[in-house]
């Protein structure tokens, strides 16, 4: 299983919000390169990358801090946020970015989302960020009335390569991954599953383990990481090797 450690850019840092509110962001880093030499440094193998003053603007804002990140470690990156059309999304490819997220376009042009499963085949992953089971979009602040469930299952053969599924009311909230929900996702569709929102420590991790779903393919860890309340070496230990970290 993997985990993924988040770098959420706002204004340039790194920072942590509190379910989705952009104006109770916490800073961790105010060098989010150095923030992903230490990630590396630690033994993580993917980093998450979200711009979040992109996903209110439609365009990728904080793309000097992507860049840098990029440059900083060899380390593979998913990227979501403001990330609206092909050429964005081949751009961004073309950069070193190894997976992007798409999420609002999956509800609002879920056709360019299928097109660009088609063209870029393994880069795509789609974003499904549902408040009470709703999805919402444009950086979670518009909420649509369509069903998490349902939309995953429309792109069942679209090819992609991932769904990254927040939990909205969790995220940033330290009140535990919702393991039911991630789990009917996972149980409901083909398309590997990323968890997010809510993780509050080594427990989490060890829910999610225990699920033993194929259908999960990892977990994303944000503020917990950043305050201490998961130490790295044991989270990535429960997520190789679960069986030799169960609790007593």
């Amino acid at each position: 299983m993997n985990l993924y450690p988040a770098i959420d850019l706002k204004d340039g840092v790194c920072v942590r919000l509190f379910k989705g509110r952009m104006e109770e962001a916490t800073v961790f880093n105010e060098d989010p390169a150095d923030q992903a030499r230490r990630f590396a440094e630690a033994g993580f193998q993917w980093l998450h990358l979200v711009d979040l003053n992109g996903a209110f603007a439609g365009r990728p804002v904080n793309a000097a801090a992507v860049e840098a990140i990029i440059a900083a470690t060899s380390l593979p990156c998913q990227l979501g946020g403001g990330i609206r059309d092909l050429i964005t999304i081949e751009a961004w490819l073309e950069k070193g970015i190894r997976r992007v997220i798409l999420g609002t376009l999956a509800v609002r042009e879920p056709e360019l989302v299928r097109e660009a499963c088609r063209l870029f085949p393994g880069a795509i992953a789609l974003g499904i960020d549902a408040r009470g089971g709703k999805v919402a979009v444009e950086g979670w602040a518009e909420e649509s009335s369509m069903d998490a469930l349902d939309l995953a299952r429309r792109f069942e053969d679209a090819g992609a390569a991932a769904i990254i599924y927040t939990d909205i009311d969790r995220d940033g909230a330290l009140q535990g991954v919702n393991v039911t929900a991630t789990d009917a996702l996972a149980r409901a569709v083909s398309i590997p599953v990323i968890a997010s929102g809510g993780v509050a420590g080594i427990a989490d991790i060890r829910a999610i383990r225990a699920l033993a779903n194929p259908g999960i393919d990892g977990v994303i860890i944000g503020r917990a990481l950043y305050d201490g309340r998961i130490d790295a070496a044991e989270a990535l230990a429960i997520a190789a090797n679960p069986a030799e970290h169960t609790d007593a």
